[in-house]
């Protein structure tokens, strides 16, 4: 009996250190997550994608509203992925908020993501109320795409235009500068 609980006492101070290594960032978690060949697309509705819309912390958000059927949205997603990269390592995150059907994620979503190479984090917005968060989005925003959103804890500002890389950093810098 005294050998039991010795092991029971050893185990216990394991069982806290278990409990601080999960922190509770209170991100919301996806109404289902899509995967095939390695890639995985997390499902959110607008309610849960608010949370990411509405960061105030010490990076600056790029966040673009596109699909795959969308021609100057797949035009312009290079330009993104360029930005991506370059300012990746400076509190720059670009979030790519999909747009595509539902019925069209796994034979359409996630083959373009493999097939494009796309690194930026992509989440697909599971919500068919668009009339309803459109206006959440932007006030201004009319439901076409692409559409686009930099922001950070100061500034806010919602384009509904598609970007060159040039004209897309030149918007950034005016968050990080």
């Amino acid at each position: 009996m005294t050998k039991i609980l010795a092991f029971f006492l050893m185990l216990l101070p394991l069982s806290f250190i278990r409990v601080r290594a999960i922190p509770d960032s209170g991100e919301p978690k996806p109404l289902r997550v899509y995967e095939k060949d390695g890639v995985k697309v997390p499902a959110y509705d607008f309610r849960s994608l608010e949370y990411f819309l509405n960061k105030k912390n010490d990076t600056t958000y790029v966040v673009n509203f596109w699909a795959t059927w969308c021609a100057p949205c797949v035009a312009e997603l290079p330009h993104f992925e360029r930005l991506h990269r370059v300012y990746n390592n400076r509190k720059v995150k670009v979030l790519l908020v999909s747009l595509d059907m539902r019925k069209k994620i796994e034979s359409s979503l996630l083959p373009f993501i493999r097939r494009k190479e796309l690194k930026s984090e992509v989440f697909f917005l599971d919500d068919p109320n668009a009339n309803e968060w459109i206006g959440k989005v932007d006030p201004t925003w009319s439901g076409a795409i692409p559409a686009t959103i930099i922001f950070n804890k100061t500034e806010r500002k919602f384009y509904e235009q598609s970007f060159t890389f040039e004209t897309l950093e030149k918007e950034l810098k005016q968050f990080i500068n």
